[in-house]
């Protein structure tokens, strides 16, 4: 198989960018990426994927990449008749760009190919934007069906199911699959606010994140209740921003500088899988697709060195520290709670924040990951590093069909 490797990785501040528009954001990540990359312009890529949930909201359908794109066109910062794809996949939209990406290289039809992600969803002046965003999420033509099951769950652990107007469905979703777990497993709320508190102190450090203070345990669990069991600081925020990378073959790779060829890192496996109404007992989504992951590689859950994976609340880090195999199934509250994921523990996980910490722009949010596991694979995270990360996975998971995320993304990155 054709080897992939990023060569140039960017992400934007995350935070509430009421005056920048969404090509301020598009034109900040690409030459972001392009400066990583060793290049002024992207004269040699071959095409172009966008990710992007929300701007037909804000106007612009169908065409959103062309869109904002075409000014960079006429500076000459982008090649003239480079195909761009506007894909869109709930909060794995970002990773999907990526995967379109990446099958450039990998069938050798491209050498050079660019992917970016991109989202606004703080709308002071038209809030049901972000709110009917959000609504979009799930299969809405099976509202009902979506409320049976989450009152199914409810009625076997004793905990009724409820919405309300100050969050989205998700987050009582999320609740419910953590009271589900706390039931059967013995899962605590203090374990979901061990790992909250771990993110939001690695989110100090990055000057990226929309969160940059620490938090202690005591004080996670203290914050406004969202839906229990979580509160505020275990929920990721609303914000803006992008995420972009540039990925080459092996072969356009060697023609680099040397520099360029130092801080390259290779793809080594990825893995996709869509989610389904399925029994509580069975393995999620991401277990599928970490283990296509994991087999393209060669490699297995004991071979990671760091790990960023999709915390919209922080029960999902202990949910996705099972699906990856990192603890079996049950014990990712222990896991986490024991500081297993944090600074010098077994497997550091979210050290760029998580999505509770740095945020969570949900068209930009997997591309934000995989920028900040090729940090630490350079060795460029400064007091986030991982000391000697050789292996890195990113897990990211979008939309919801039940008890589930509707698709995940799974990609571990190689330092050559």
């Amino acid at each position: 198989m054709r080897d992939v490797y990023v060569i140039g990785a960017y992400t934007t501040v995350f935070k509430k960018h009421p005056g920048l528009s969404f090509g301020d954001l598009a034109r900040e990540a690409y030459v972001g990426a392009l400066s990583d990359a060793g290049m002024k312009t992207g004269a040699d890529i071959e095409a172009g994927w966008m990710g992007n949930c929300g701007m037909g909201f804000w106007g612009q359908n169908s065409i959103r990449a062309q869109a904002l794109f075409q000014p960079l066109v006429e500076e000459g910062l982008f090649p003239e008749r480079v195909p761009m794809f506007n894909v869109e996949n709930a909060c794995a939209t970002a990773s999907t760009a990526f995967m379109g990406a990446w099958k450039d290289i990998l069938a050798g039809t491209h050498e050079l190919s660019f992917c970016i992600g991109i989202e606004k969803l703080f709308s002071p002046d038209a809030p049901e934007r972000t709110a009917g965003l959000f609504n979009q999420g799930y299969i809405t033509s099976q509202h009902e069906r979506l409320l049976e099951e989450m009152n199914k769950v409810g009625a076997m652990i004793g905990s009724k199911f409820e919405t309300g107007p100050d969050r989205t469905i998700f987050m009582d979703t999320y609740a419910m699959q953590a009271k589900w777990h706390m039931w059967k497993y013995g899962t605590t709320q203090e374990q979901i606010a061990a790992g909250a508190a771990k993110n939001h102190n690695y989110g100090a450090l990055n000057e990226k994140a929309q969160y940059r203070f620490q938090m202690t345990q005591e004080a996670v669990l203290q914050d406004r209740p969202v839906s229990y069991p979580l509160t505020r600081a275990m929920c990721a925020p609303i914000g803006d921003g992008a995420a972009a990378a540039l990925l080459c073959s092996k072969e356009y790779l060697e023609k680099l500088p040397k520099d360029v060829q130092a801080r390259a890192i290779r793809i080594a496996g990825v893995g996709f899988s869509g989610g389904m109404y399925r029994e509580l007992d069975r393995p999620g989504l991401t277990r599928a697709a970490a283990d296509k992951a994991y087999k393209m590689a060669g490699l297995g859950p004991e071979d990671i060195d760091v790990a960023e994976v999709h915390d919209a609340t922080s029960f999902c880090e202990i949910y996705q520290c099972e699906m990856l195999r990192f603890c079996p199934e049950g014990e990712g509250g222990k896991f986490v709670g024991s500081g297993a994921t944090g600074p010098g523990g077994k497997l550091p996980v979210n050290t760029s924040g998580g999505l509770v910490s740095k945020g969570h722009p949900v068209g930009a949010t997997g591309l934000s990951m995989l920028a900040e596991l090729a940090m630490q694979l350079r060795g460029e995270a400064g007091p986030r590093q991982v000391k000697g990360a050789e292996v890195a996975i990113a897990e990211n998971g979008g939309g919801l069909i039940g008890m589930e995320e509707a698709v995940a993304s799974v990609v571990i990155l190689q330092r050559p």
